[in-house]
């Protein structure tokens, strides 16, 4: 017995460097890329998502309307200059198709439309 104490314990290898395959460094790289994209969405589609109309339920004003059938062979301007004949018939075909969610300007005959009267 030597004079030193206790033997001591053996150490462990050394660990070798963390080597990542081709398939790792994606997932590492990739799964925090596609998570900051969903992110950087929905933030975008926060911040242009439309304005609320008013602040106070009294500021709202009802758009006085009248339901009026597409006849054959009749447009929207055909329509906007009948119902309106003292506005401009650009604005009255925007507000035909913003009432009716039109995705184009094009109606069809016995179709229904909400018309503003003002």
């Amino acid at each position: 017995m030597s004079g030193r104490g206790k033997p001591q314990a053996a150490r462990p290898a050394p660990l070798p460097p963390l080597r990542l395959t081709r398939r790792g460094k994606i997932v590492l790289i990739g799964i925090p890329l596609v998570l900051l994209a969903a992110l950087l969405l929905s933030l975008a589609g926060f911040f242009n998502s439309p304005a609320k109309a008013s602040d106070s339920p009294e500021d709202l004003a009802v758009t006085p309307t009248v339901t009026v059938t597409v006849q054959p062979g009749e447009s929207l301007w055909a329509i906007a200059g009948s119902v309106a004949p003292e506005r401009d018939a650009r604005d009255v075909v925007a507000d035909i198709v913003q009432l009716n969610n039109l995705t184009a300007g094009a109606v069809l005959p016995g179709q229904q439309l909400y018309v503003p009267t003002r």
